[in-house]
Order: structure tokens, then C-alpha cells, then sequence
């Protein structure tokens, strides 16, 4: 078994210290429990704190893992209106720790890892709902071509690449058949919509990817850069609408059931409105492919997250298994949006 849950601490510090203005060892690390692709780690220093991502060790799916979009991405976001991190240094020689890793600075902030946000007033919770929107209509009118990101995703249709792309991971990690998923892979592709647009997208937008000023609803970074490219916007919009199809609670943090006029928290309607209003939008025809289509990459992402726990060399073991057994939900879910 790969180990992922631990971080050769000398070796970062020698390497910081040749390659990171102003760094000084030791390091203390400590391993964040958040996330399933991209081990992260808190470090300690005499120079302050900092965060460190990583690529897993071990044999990876091709193109997975990309700590180096992730830095050249949020690099480039330093001076537009989308928070994020400030980048420090980016290691490519896998000869250091055993792969490639990043270090950022550490953000101040609160994480919300459920979208009920309990413990706060109605209006609190309104205030973070509208800035989740502020922040993704800022993503998606970043100046790609200002910024130096119009070659970071290739050129044609996004949808079509992508649905080709996770498909073929999907096969690559599949463990058992699932019919949905099968229904899915064949309804997608004929069902395109005629809308090509090139924007930057995040590409797992949620509010547990994000960090929270602790004072207020202001939004202090956007993290988990991996899946972002250049591409269609209405799949982080749908991404973010299908995360709240799942039910409440710690594995499936969603609002299914959820009485959100009672907590302030807006309909999936009047989202979509709030953002349309931010980009001068006058509406979203053809949402139930955007949806479907969110629902069948979350599925074959967590399907990898299984494939790696099931070879040993997962970020969070027990938690991937568990997600693993989430796969046919996804595929039901998508498939109840397409016919919808």
C-alpha cells in the first residue's frame, strides 16, 4: 500500500530552502482530511504556516492530479475579482517526495462543509448564498485572454471533450457494470446542446471548496483547482445545482428535503436567476443536460476515488470506500435529469 497519509518533512524543507525566497525549516506537517484526490497538508514553520498539495504517489489515470493547473490557475486569478491563494512555488521533480507538489500560502477562513450552514442567522446564511454566486459569475468573466489562460483548455466543443474524457476514466476505473451509468455514457453525447461557449470554469464548484472570511459572509479563497479548464460555464452552475440534489449530512451535503425558505437559503430558481442577473443573462434554456451531465462526471470521479482505495493509495481510505457505494446514486441521478 502507498502511503499518503504521510510527508517527508526534511525533504520539503531542503527543498523550500534551495527553491522559496525567504523560507526557513523544520517543517511540522499535518494531513487535511478534506478532499479525496490531491493529499494536502498544513505546514508549520519558522517562517509562518503554509499549505502544501501534492500529487498521490503510486500509478495515477492519465491527466489526473494536475497540481500544476492548480498553480498556474489560481497564479494567474492573483489580481481579477476571484479570491484565492496566494501561489509560492510549484515542484515538478517527483524525485523530491515521490511526486509532484505545489506550497500556497495559508489561508484565514472558515470551511462549511454543509450547505444547511447551521449556526448562523437567516441573514448570515442569504449573505453566503449570494456571495457563492458573486464568486462563480466572477470565474466565469475572468478575461481568459488578459490573464494569459486562453490556452488552457483546448479548443473545440467542452462538452463533447469532457464527456469523452470521463467516460474513458469511468472504463479505466470501473469496478462492477451499472446500467444507469452505461444509459448515461450513450444519452449525453447525442444530446450536445448547440451552445460552445469558452469561459474559465472551476470544475467542482461547491461551498466545501471554498474558505470564508470567520467574520462574515465574504468568500477569502476558491480552492481545488484540479478539474479546472477552459470551457463551458453552465457546467459549474449544474455542478453545483446537482451537489444540492443529494441528501443533508456529512457524505452526501446536499438540500434534498430541506425546508430552505425556512433558513434563507434560495431555491435552485432563484440561484440561477441571482446568476443571471451578475452576468447579464437573460435566462438558461436546456438546464436538465447541464445537470445530467454534472451528475455523470461526479459519478465517475468518485468511481476513481474507489479505484484508489481499492489499490491502496487513496487520500482518505475509509472515506473513498464509502463514496465509492455513492456511484449508482450519481448514475440514477443523471439519468432522472435527462429524462426530466
Amino acid at each position: 500500500m502507498t502511503d499518503t497519509q504521510q510527508l517527508d518533512t526534511d525533504a520539503v524543507a531542503n527543498w523550500l530552502e534551495a527553491n522559496m525566497d525567504g523560507f526557513q525549516g523544520p517543517i511540522t506537517a499535518e494531513k487535511s482530511n478534506v478532499g479525496q484526490s490531491n493529499p494536502t497538508f498544513r505546514l508549520d514553520t519558522p517562517t509562518g504556516p503554509y499549505v502544501l498539495r501534492r500529487k498521490p504517489p503510486g500509478q495515477l489515470l492519465k491527466s489526473a492530479h494536475a497540481v500544476d493547473r492548480e498553480f498556474r490557475v489560481q497564479s494567474a486569478l492573483a489580481e481579477t475579482d476571484v479570491p484565492v491563494a496566494k501561489m509560492h512555488v510549484l515542484c515538478e521533480d517527483p524525485d523530491v517526495i515521490g511526486s509532484d507538489f505545489y506550497v500556497m500560502e495559508a489561508v484565514a477562513g472558515r470551511n462549511i462543509d454543509d450547505p444547511r450552514i447551521p449556526d448562523v442567522s437567516n441573514e448570515e446564511r442569504a449573505a453566503i448564498y449570494a456571495e457563492m454566486c458573486r464568486v462563480l459569475a466572477a470565474i466565469h468573466e475572468v478575461d481568459i485572454e488578459a490573464v494569459g489562460l486562453s490556452d488552457y483548455g483546448p479548443l473545440g466543443n467542452y462538452f463533447e471533450r469532457q464527456i469523452g474524457r470521463w467516460t474513458k476514466q469511468y472504463r479505466a476505473s470501473e469496478t462492477e457494470s451499472i446500467a444507469d451509468m452505461d444509459a448515461l455514457i450513450d444519452w449525453l453525447p447525442a444530446n450536445i446542446p448547440d451552445d460552445d461557449q469558452r469561459r474559465l470554469v472551476h470544475g467542482d464548484y461547491r461551498i466545501d471548496n471554498m474558505l470564508f472570511e470567520t467574520d462574515g459572509p465574504r468568500c477569502a479563497a476558491v480552492l481545488d483547482w484540479e478539474l479546472s479548464t477552459i470551457g463551458h460555464p453552465y457546467a459549474d452552475l449544474a455542478s453545483l445545482l446537482m451537489q444540492w440534489q443529494m441528501p443533508p449530512g456529512a457524505e452526501g451535503r446536499g438540500l434534498a428535503g430541506v425546508d430552505r425558505a425556512s433558513l434563507g437559503i434560495p431555491t435552485d430558481e432563484e440561484f440561477v436567476a441571482m446568476y443571471c442577473k451578475a452576468r447579464g443573462l437573460t435566462g438558461i434554456p436546456g438546464m436538465n443536460f447541464y445537470i445530467a451531465f454534472a451528475f455523470f462526471r461526479m459519478g465517475a470521479i468518485i468511481q476513481g476515488v474507489y479505484k484508489r482505495a481499492l489499490d491502496g493509495n487513496a487520500s482518505n481510505p475509509e472515506r473513498a470506500m464509502r463514496l465509492g457505494k455513492a456511484v449508482p446514486q450519481f448514475a440514477a441521478g443523471g439519468l432522472k435529469a435527462a429524462h426530466g
